[in-house]
């Protein structure tokens, strides 16, 4: 007889040598060949398709050069306002939330008076 530890019932129960040999659902390696492609259907290659046709012009090249400029600003704050005042929020909210940490551990560590 064959014995396989149950999962549900958390001990040993018989079983049939195929699921005590792979237990826990554990099944021999499935084969690597890939199946058959069943709706395949053959790439046609045209010469005077048109490319992809975008929404807007190409901004990058422009980007590039306005980001990769010298001019002694940094990179997250080439865009002047908008990228300020995240700038700013984002240390705000970083040094407010590191000093209510460290009151929260300060008070944690305090013994309660009773």
């Amino acid at each position: 007889m064959y014995y396989k530890f149950s999962g549900f019932t958390q001990k040993l129960t018989g079983a049939w040598a195929s699921d005590a040999y792979f237990p826990q659902g554990l099944k021999p390696v499935v084969s690597t060949e890939a199946p058959p492609i069943i709706f395949a259907t053959p790439t046609k290659l045209t010469s005077n398709s048109p490319a992809y046709d975008y929404a807007g012009k190409n901004k990058v090249p422009e980007l590039q050069k306005f980001f990769q400029k010298s001019d002694g600003v940094p990179i997250h704050l080439k865009r002047g306002l908008p990228d300020q005042m995240l700038y700013r929020t984002t240390m705000a909210l970083t040094v407010g939330g590191t000093i209510y940490c460290l009151i929260a551990l300060y008070m944690a560590s305090q013994p309660k008076n009773k």
